[in-house]
């Protein structure tokens, strides 16, 4: 999925001391087989520092060296003892994806092509506004949705990201645009996260809660869960859990107003259909009119563009919390679709907000590049998601 447009479980080797107690499992692997401290909840911080033999405060201590001043390098953390920062480099490291190639689009926005672990690829993407700005953050390797209008369909789940992986993309975005510490007031160049980037995040749920559960720690990266978007192409199965554990907005890939044609558009649909998802969606926990679940909806030149679709669109969404957000369709090469005129998304708009809901048509952003709604993918081929556990592929979804 990918809605608008951007690994290493193996404990790493150590080297304790005579006395130490011994590493705790759950760090990811970094340079030179030193474990990767981006990405541990804090109770995962706090099982290293506990392993390390020092006392509970030093995770406080870290944790805003780590999320608030956004430090790279275990010697600028000036408030630990140099002894202590001396062994803190010599088993870890503080280790982002890697950027392959960065590009910028002739209005601003930002399209990171990123290494993470075993060499594979994924995108992230900066939309950037006059007073805020948006990081669209991937949470998987490829897609295993195939949705026939989007460009990460096309590309092969290979795997889910870790927590470090996820989070790492909006420390490397904050790194590249200077905006560490973290800012107390005013406007933020990094105001917003929606998780519309490669992959269906609630397909990796267990890993996308950690990691956002680390952005909106007050002590840290302190971004609200206001500001946080997840969007899914209906899991309906996993919907509650995201509002019940994350409470953050919700996004929804609609795009079709009957199941024959959702079914071609998100395959997804023929397990999920779109009576289940609407009630999955008026049951979501804390949605209301103030809280309202965002459904998407691209615009495809003569397949879900009619008078008619955007009548039936107002009387699908009867009774639900919601705006519609119309995407006018992003070519990619290859693709079997057209984007729908100006006029007749006019006309669409123009119907649906005449019947109680906002519509918004959506500016496109990052075309030029390939970072638009729909366009994100990255060169990674792999295989599809057998090889994955069954609880990080989500089939117990």
């Amino acid at each position: 999925m990918n809605p608008i447009g951007m690994d290493n479980s193996v404990f790493p080797a150590r080297r304790p001391g005579d006395g130490e107690a011994p590493p705790v499992d759950g760090v990811a692997d970094g340079a030179g087989g030193r474990g990767n401290l981006i990405g541990l909840s804090r109770e995962e911080l706090g099982a290293e520092v506990a392993a390390l033999g020092e006392k509970p405060f030093r995770v406080k201590q870290l944790w805003h060296w780590i999320y608030h001043r956004g430090a790279t390098d275990f010697r600028a953390m000036t408030t630990l003892a140099k002894p202590l920062r001396e062994r803190l480099a010599d088993l870890y490291v503080l280790e982002r994806p890697e950027i392959v190639r960065h590009q910028v689009g002739e209005d601003g926005t930002r399209k990171w092509l990123l290494r993470a672990g075993e060499g594979h690829l994924i995108e992230t993407v900066h939309i950037p506004e006059e007073d805020r700005g948006a990081l669209c953050i991937s949470s998987q390797v490829g897609c295993t949705l195939t949705c026939a209008f989007c460009h990460t369909g096309t590309q092969r789940l290979v795997r889910n990201l870790e927590p470090g992986e996820i989070v790492g993309q909006f420390m490397l975005a904050r790194d590249r645009l200077g905006e560490w510490p973290t800012p107390t007031g005013g406007a933020r160049l990094l105001s917003n996260i929606v998780m519309m980037g490669m992959g269906e995040p609630l397909y990796n749920f267990e890993n996308v809660k950690t990691a956002l559960g680390i952005v909106m720690d007050e002590e840290g990266v302190a971004l609200s869960r206001r500001r946080i978007t997840l969007s899914t192409s209906g899991v309906v199965p996993m919907m509650e859990r995201c509002g019940a554990e994350l409470n953050v907005d919700l996004a929804v890939s609609l795009h079709a107003v009957t199941d024959e044609l959702r079914s071609i558009l998100v395959p997804l649909n023929r397990k999920y259909p779109i009576e289940r998802l609407l009630a999955a969606c008026r049951a979501y926990p804390g949605a209301s009119n103030a809280r309202r679940i965002t459904f998407e909806y691209v615009m495809l030149r003569g397949v879900n563009d009619s008078d008619a679709d955007a009548r039936a669109l107002v009387r699908l969404l009867g009774g639900v919390p919601a705006k519609v957000n119309l995407i006018p369709f992003n070519p990619w090469p290859g693709a079997p679709y057209e984007c729908s005129s100006n006029a007749r998304i006019a006309s669409f708009a123009r119907i649906v907000n005449d019947g109680g809901l906002s519509a918004p048509v959506r500016r496109p952003r990052g075309r030029d590049i390939l970072a638009a709604c729909g366009q994100l993918r990255s060169d990674t081929v792999g295989k599809r998601r057998s090889g994955l556990p069954r609880d990080r592929a989500g089939a117990a979804a």
